[in-house]
C-alpha cells in the first residue's frame, strides 16, 4: 500500500472529508444548544389595527423556545394565527437576535348570520372576533347557510352596483336554505328577489325593477315596504298596512 501514492492520497482525502463532516456536525449541535444566541426582540413590520399587545404576549412565550437557530418558526406562526383578528402571519429570522413578523389582519366587510361576533372578511371568510358596537352596527348584515359566505358576499357586491343606479344601498342580503335571495335597502324596503332561474335570472329581475324605479316606485307618496320580484313578467309591491298590488 505504501508504494501506491494514489491510494494513499485517496485515503487522505477521505479522512479529511470525514473530519470536516464531524466538525460540521459538532458545529450544528453547538449552534442548536448554545444558550448565548437567544431571540432578543420580535419586530412587527406593520402597525396593527385590531390585534392587541396583550393578546400577543399571551401566545408568544410558549412558542419562543430555543435560540436564534433552533426556534421553530412554524410554531410561532401557528400561535399567532390562533388570535381572532389574525388571518395570516409570516415570520422570519433577522440576524443576529430578532424575529420579524408580518401579520395580515382580517378586514371586516359585513356581519355574518344572526350572531353578534361573527363577521365576513374581504375574502368571503367567516371569522369570530370582537368589534365595538358602534363599528359593528355600521357593517351590513349577510345571512346564509353554512359555507355560503363567499357567495353571499359576491351577491352583496353585485346588488350594491345595481341599486347604486337609483341611489340606494343594500344593508342586508340573505340567502335562504332554499337558495332564495332577499335584499333589505337602507330606506327600509325589503326586496324578495327569489331563486336563480335560467329563463328569468336574478340579475334580469333586478335590472327590470331598477329601470322602472324612478317613475313607478320612487315617485310614490309612501315607499313600499316589500317588493316581490318573483314574477316572470313583473313584480308586486306592498305598502305597510295595505294589500298587495302589481
Amino acid at each position: 500500500m505504501w508504494h501506491k501514492p494514489q491510494l494513499l492520497n485517496a485515503i487522505a482525502d477521505l479522512l479529511l472529508l470525514v473530519g470536516a463532516a464531524a466538525l460540521l456536525a459538532a458545529g450544528a449541535v453547538w449552534v442548536v444548544r448554545v444558550p448565548s444566541l437567544p431571540v432578543k426582540q420580535v419586530i412587527f413590520v406593520e402597525p396593527l389595527a385590531h390585534v392587541r399587545r396583550g393578546e400577543i404576549e399571551q401566545v408568544l412565550p410558549s412558542a419562543l423556545r430555543g435560540n436564534f437557530f433552533s426556534l421553530d418558526l412554524e410554531a410561532v406562526r401557528v400561535a399567532l394565527e390562533q388570535l381572532p383578528w389574525v388571518r395570516k402571519a409570516h415570520v422570519r429570522r433577522v440576524w443576529p437576535a430578532s424575529l420579524e413578523v408580518k401579520i395580515e389582519e382580517h378586514q371586516p366587510v359585513a356581519r355574518w348570520g344572526e350572531g353578534y361576533a361573527e363577521m365576513v372578511n374581504s375574502y368571503g371568510e367567516v371569522f369570530a372576533a370582537l368589534l365595538p358596537e358602534s363599528e359593528m352596527a355600521r357593517l351590513p348584515l349577510l345571512v346564509g347557510p353554512p359555507g355560503t359566505a363567499q357567495e353571499v358576499l359576491q351577491r352583496f357586491a353585485a346588488f350594491g352596483k345595481s341599486f347604486a343606479a337609483i341611489g340606494e344601498t343594500p344593508v342586508q342580503v340573505s340567502l335562504s336554505p332554499r337558495l332564495a335571495w332577499q335584499v333589505r335597502l337602507g330606506n327600509g324596503m325589503r326586496i324578495e328577489v327569489g331563486r336563480e332561474h335560467p329563463k328569468f335570472t336574478v340579475g334580469s329581475r333586478l335590472q327590470r325593477f331598477v329601470e322602472v324605479y324612478p317613475t313607478l316606485v320612487g315617485n310614490l307618496p309612501v315607499l313600499p315596504a316589500v317588493v316581490d320580484l318573483r314574477y316572470p313578467n313583473g313584480f308586486a309591491m306592498k305598502v305597510a298596512g295595505e294589500g298587495k298590488g302589481k
